[in-house]
């Protein structure tokens, strides 16, 4: 293997990693933004009981 060969595949294992550790943030800011509309519908459940 030449140099310019293990360069070529360091840098497509680089960004297959990187890439693959975005969409684990992305699925963590997903449930993250349920979780708060999930919250916010419940506080508004609350305050609906007690002004029933």
């Amino acid at each position: 293997m030449t140099a310019k060969t293990i360069a070529t595949v360091g840098i497509v294992l680089v960004s297959l990693v990187s890439l693959s550790a975005c969409g684990n943030t992305i699925r963590g800011m997903g449930k993250d933004t349920a979780n708060t509309v999930n919250a916010t519908q419940d506080a508004g459940r609350n305050v609906e009981r007690a002004a029933n």
